[in-house]
C-alpha cells in the first residue's frame, strides 16, 4: 500500500506534471504523484557573483552533472537542451537510448516521449483558432462539440477554464494510455464515454485535468476541420522544421527506428511497449530535444522560427499573463503554461510524465533561455522527479544566484500554526470510485513548539522535512529557503486549503475534517477491524463450545436468520476491506483490463456486508430487549452495532459500493 500512495496511480494517470507532489499523481500521474506531496528542491547559498553563462561552461557544468545524477538515479538515459537570445546554446544526449544495444542517446535524433508537455502543442493550436476567430475563450465549450458537458454550478464551462485547469473535473484515470494501437478508439468516443463529474465550479479550483486538454484537442479538431494529430503537423511541427516530432500513435514507419526505448521500472527491467495515449491532446507527442529546441526558439521569439510564424508576439504576452491563482502570492497558471517563478526570475513552463519518460520545459522571457530536459525512465522508486528539479535548479543557482529577502515573522504565529494544523487533500481527485486512494493520501500540517509548521512529505534534498515560518497572515516561508506556503481560509476564519509555490501549482490541498480526516479514519478503521474480530472470535468460541456441550443456540426463526446475516455481515466487511487493500497494492492490477472485473466483485461484496451490517444494527436491537445476557453482553452488543453503523458509512462515505467503474 505504501508504494501505491507514494505515487496515487503513478502509471495510471502518466500524462501528470512535473513538479506535483508525489502524493497527487507525480509520476507521474496519473495524478501528481501524490499521498503525502513529496517534491524535493535542493537550497544552498547563493553565489556571490554569477557565472557567466557561456556555452563551454554550461558544457562543462553539465558533463559533470547529468551522467551522475542519471547514473545515482538509476535512468538509463536522457538528453538536454538549453537556448539563448535565438539559437542553441548546449544540446547533448546522456546515457543509453537502448541499454541492451548500448545505442546512445543523440540529441538531434533520438525521440523521446515528453508527456504532457504536448499540452503546450495543443494550447498552441487553441490560440491559433483563437487568432483565426473560430475559437473564443470565454464561450460556453458546448458551442464547438457534437455532445454535451452536462451544466453544472449554473456556469458553463469555457476555453479558458480548459486552459488554466479549473472546468472544475475530477480525476479522469482510465482508458488514459494502453499498450496497443488496436485498444484505441476515436477522440470523440473518449470523451464521451470517460466524461468526468463536475466537482468545482468552473474557473474557482486548479484541478489538473487530462481530460480538459483532450477536450480543448478535439475542439481544435472540430473547428479546423482537420484530424488532431494532422492538424498539429501542419500548422506546427511542419513551420518549425520539427522533422522528428509527432503526435501520430503508432509513428510512422520511418520515426519508429529513433523512438528510444522506455524503462518504467529502472535500467535493471526490460523496457516497456510504446505507449499508446488515448488522450492523446493531452500527451501524444513523440520528438527529440533538438526539435524542441524550435519549438521553445519560437515562443521567445514573438511566435516565430526560421522566418516561419505559428503565433502572433501579441497572443504569447497574453498566454504568459497569469489567469488564476491557488492562494494569494502564490504562482498559478497563465493561458496553457503554468508559472514556476524562482530566483528572482519569471520563469514559464510545462512537465510531463508518461509510464517510462519524463520532461520538463523551462522558459525564462526575460533572459530568452529555455530550458528542456527528458528521461527515458523514472529511475529507483522515482528518483527522476529529484534529478530533473535538481539539475534546473542548479542551473539557476549557477548562472542566476538569488539571495531571498529578508522576511520577519509575524507575532501570531504559534496561534496561526494551531490552526493550519490538520489534514489536506489534493484538489485532483476522483469523486466517485477509489476515492479511498484519496483520503489515505491525505497530508498532514503539524504546528511546532516554535510556530513554525512542517507538512507531511515536504522534504529537502536530504530526505529532512522542510519547515515553515509565518511572515504574513497565514503566509509562509521555508525557512531554509526561497519557498511560500498559503493558506486560504474562509470569511469567518475557518482554513480552507494551502497552496505552494515549492511546486507547480496543477492542484490546492483542501482541508478534511471529521471522520474523513485520514488521522481518525485510520484509527476508526483499527477499532472497527478489530471489533469485528474479536466479535467473530467470541462468536466463533461459543459455537465450538456449544457444539462440545451439546447446547442450541436458543434463537429460532426469523432471529436466526438474523444472526447468520450479522456473521456474514461481519465476515464480508474484512473481506472486502481486505480485497480493496489488496487491489490498491497491486501496480500490475491497476494496470490490468481485470480491474474493473475485480472492482465489480468487490462492489458486490461490498453491498453484501453493507446488508450484514444492517443485520449486525438488528440482531444488536433484539439481543438488548430480549436477552439472553446482562449488561456486559449488551454493552458488546452495543458495540458492535455502532461498529456496523460505522462500517455502513465507511463503504458509503467511500464509494465501496456505488458500482462507477468510470474513473
Amino acid at each position: 500500500m505504501r508504494k501505491l500512495l507514494t505515487s496515487t496511480f503513478a502509471a495510471l494517470i502518466a500524462l501528470g506534471t512535473s513538479g506535483v507532489p508525489n502524493a497527487v499523481f507525480a509520476a507521474g500521474v496519473p495524478l501528481a504523484p501524490h499521498p503525502g506531496p513529496a517534491q524535493s528542491i535542493a537550497v544552498r547559498p547563493a553565489a556571490r557573483a554569477p557565472v557567466p553563462l557561456t556555452s563551454a561552461d554550461l558544457g562543462a557544468f553539465m558533463d559533470g552533472l547529468f551522467p551522475y545524477a542519471i547514473a545515482r538515479a538509476g535512468i538509463p538515459g536522457g538528453a538536454i537542451v538549453v537556448v539563448r537570445n535565438g539559437s542553441v546554446l548546449f544540446v547533448k544526449g546522456y546515457g543509453y537510448s537502448d541499454v541492451a544495444a548500448h545505442a546512445p542517446v543523440l540529441p538531434d535524433r533520438t525521440m523521446f516521449r515528453p508527456g504532457s508537455v504536448s499540452k503546450l502543442f495543443t494550447w498552441t493550436a487553441v490560440m491559433q483558432q483563437v487568432e483565426a476567430g473560430r475559437i473564443d475563450l470565454d464561450a460556453d465549450v458546448n458551442k464547438y462539440i457534437d455532445f454535451t458537458i452536462p451544466p453544472a454550478f449554473g456556469k458553463p464551462v469555457t476555453m479558458r477554464d480548459l486552459m488554466t485547469h479549473t472546468p472544475g473535473f475530477d480525476e479522469t484515470i482510465r482508458d488514459l494510455i494502453f499498450d496497443k494501437a488496436a485498444q484505441m478508439y476515436p477522440l470523440a468516443g473518449y470523451l464521451k464515454k470517460r466524461m468526468p463529474s463536475r466537482i468545482y465550479p468552473p474557473g474557482q479550483v486548479i484541478a489538473y485535468s487530462n481530460y480538459g486538454a483532450t477536450l480543448a484537442g478535439y475542439i481544435v479538431q472540430r473547428v479546423s476541420g482537420e484530424p488532431f494529430a494532422d492538424y498539429i503537423a501542419r500548422h506546427i511541427l511542419t513551420p518549425l522544421r520539427m522533422n522528428h516530432s509527432s503526435f501520430l500513435q503508432p509513428l510512422p514507419r520511418a520515426l519508429e527506428p529513433l523512438m528510444s526505448k522506455g524503462y518504467a521500472d529502472g535500467a535493471s527491467e526490460p523496457p516497456t511497449p510504446f505507449e499508446f495515449i488515448e488522450a492523446a491532446p493531452a500527451g501524444a507527442a513523440s520528438t527529440t530535444v533538438s526539435d524542441m529546441a524550435h519549438f521553445m526558439l519560437a515562443y521567445l521569439q514573438g511566435g516565430t522560427y526560421g522566418g516561419r510564424s505559428i503565433l502572433k508576439p501579441a497572443t504569447i504576452r497574453r498566454m504568459w499573463t497569469l489567469q488564476v491563482a491557488p492562494a494569494p502570492g502564490i504562482i498559478g497558471f497563465d493561458l496553457g503554461f503554468y508559472q514556476e517563478n524562482r530566483n528572482g526570475l519569471t520563469i514559464v513552463g510545462h512537465g510531463g510524465d508518461t509510464n517510462a519518460f519524463h520532461s520538463d520545459l523551462h522558459l525564462i522571457p526575460s533572459r530568452g533561455i529555455g530550458f528542456y530536459v527528458t528521461f527515458n525512465s523514472p529511475g529507483t522508486a522515482g528518483a527522476v522527479e529529484k534529478v530533473r528539479t535538481e539539475i534546473f535548479n542548479e542551473f539557476l543557482n549557477r548562472y542566476f544566484p538569488y539571495t531571498p529577502p529578508v522576511e520577519k515573522t509575524v507575532a501570531t504565529a504559534k496561534r496561526d500554526a494551531a490552526r493550519v494544523a490538520g489534514w489536506y487533500q489534493s484538489s485532483r481527485r476522483t469523486a466517485r470510485a477509489l476515492t479511498l486512494v484519496y483520503a489515505l493520501g491525505q497530508t498532514s500540517v503539524s504546528a511546532l513548539p516554535n510556530g513554525e509548521i512542517e507538512v507531511a512529505g515536504l522534504t529537502n534534498q536530504a530526505d529532512s522535512p522542510l519547515r515553515w515560518r509565518e511572515v504574513g497572515p497565514l503566509y509562509y516561508r521555508q525557512t531554509d529557503g526561497q519557498a511560500h506556503l498559503r493558506f486560504n481560509a474562509s470569511s469567518d476564519g475557518r482554513v480552507l486549503s494551502w497552496a505552494t509555490d515549492l511546486f507547480n501549482a496543477v492542484s490546492v490541498f483542501q482541508r478534511v475534517d471529521g471522520l474523513k480526516a485520514l488521522g481518525t479514519l485510520k484509527i476508526m478503521l483499527a477499532l472497527f477491524i478489530a471489533i469485528l474480530a474479536i466479535e467473530l472470535l467470541v462468536r466463533l468460541g461459543a459455537w465450538i463450545a456449544r457444539r462440545k456441550l451439546g447446547l442450541r443456540l436458543g434463537v429460532s426463526g426469523g432471529e436466526s436468520w438474523v444472526h447468520l446475516g450479522a456473521r456474514i455481515g461481519a465476515v464480508m466487511f474484512l473481506i472486502t476491506l481486505g480485497g480493496w487493500v489488496a487491489l490498491l497494492s497491486n501496480d500490475k492490477i491497476l494496470l490490468s483490463p481485470s480491474l474493473v472485473p475485480m472492482m465489480i466483485v468487490l462492489y458486490v461484496a461490498g453491498v453484501v456486508a453493507v446488508l450484514g451490517g444492517v443485520a449486525m444494527i438488528a440482531e444488536a436491537v433484539l439481543r438488548i430487549r430480549n436477552g439472553p445476557g446482562g449488561w456486559l453482553v449488551k454493552s458488546g452488543e452495543i458495540v458492535v452495532a455502532l461498529a456496523a453503523l460505522y462500517g455502513i458509512w465507511l463503504f458509503s462515505a467511500f464509494g465501496l459500493i456505488n458500482f462507477v467503474t468510470n474513473f
